[in-house]
């Protein structure tokens, strides 16, 4: 099994280095690394070249112009660029336990998608993990996370297997730390590029694999990654985002019109 790692980012050089710096620890590398940039400046290709010069696997850098939030066909960009026949997708501001690719391997079965979970860093937390992204210390359960996510970090093989399905009430879909297989996301066409602005793409492209006979898994107690905060983004398209989703979900759409197929050429640079 071929993993691709895909990240996305926006005008975050320094949380990008700290994600990288994560992806050069992992037990089991993953075969290729892909940095979807949604027209950040020279800041951040710069970091991704220095990261690639020293990197174990391949790493590809795309860039589209900045014309609002376009995470869809950011994400669709890497993975028609992308030649794994697994794909791992996480954002740019997420920083990796050493076996974050390693569980997420473990649980990959024909016909499932995995959802991962995220434990969120406040501010103070942010900044300590960025200074140090590798050390044991920013895995501890950071503060101001209460109930359920105080569990998150807690990496434990067995309860991840027993808890594949289990948890799948109780974990949103959040794309930040999500996998599945590249022959999945084809048959329904990948993101839905009709969405502009926050939300609720992720969910939208969960629906859809689901109406296509795919399962859903939920990876909790190993797939950890810590959430660098980060001001809310504007939610000025939510409404129109949220019909979208009724839509799928009342028609039980399986392939969007918009979506991966517009991508047919390989738009990365692999340096």
């Amino acid at each position: 099994m071929r993993i691709s790692l895909i990240v996305t980012t926006y005008e975050r050089p320094h949380a990008l280095a700290a994600v990288l710096a994560t992806v050069a620890t992992q037990q089991r590398a993953p075969d290729e690394v892909l940095v979807a940039d949604d027209g950040s400046g020279a800041a951040t290709r710069a970091v991704v070249e220095r990261f690639a010069a020293h990197s174990r696997a391949p790493v590809a850098y795309m860039r589209q112009e900045h014309a609002g939030f376009r995470v869809a066909r950011l994400r669709n960009l890497a993975i028609a660029a992308s030649r794994g026949d697994y794909l791992v997708l996480i954002d740019g501001d997420m920083l990796l336990h050493a076996d974050f690719i390693a569980d997420h391997a473990a649980v990959a079965r024909p016909g499932d998608f995995v959802q991962g979970v995220r434990i969120p860093l406040d501010d103070p937390g942010t900044q300590a993990a960025l200074a140090t992204p590798t050390l044991p210390a920013c895995r501890a359960t950071p503060r101001g996370t209460r109930g359920l996510r105080r569990l998150y970090g807690l990496r434990s093989p067995l309860l991840a297997r027993a808890c594949r399905k289990l948890a799948n009430p109780v974990v949103a879909i959040k794309s930040c730390n999500f996998a599945l297989w590249r022959a999945d996301v084809v048959a329904v066409n990948g993101f839905n590029e009709d969405f502009v602005g926050w939300g609720p793409e992720d969910k939208e492209f969960a629906a859809r694999l689901t109406h296509s006979g795919c399962s859903r898994r939920t990876l909790i107690f190993g797939g950890i990654a810590w959430h660098l905060h980060h001001p809310p983004a504007s939610r000025d398209r939510r409404a129109a985002n949220d019909a979208l989703l009724a839509a799928t979900l009342a028609d039980r759409t399986i392939r969007c019109r918009h979506g991966l197929d517009a991508h047919p050429a390989n738009p990365a640079v692999w340096l």
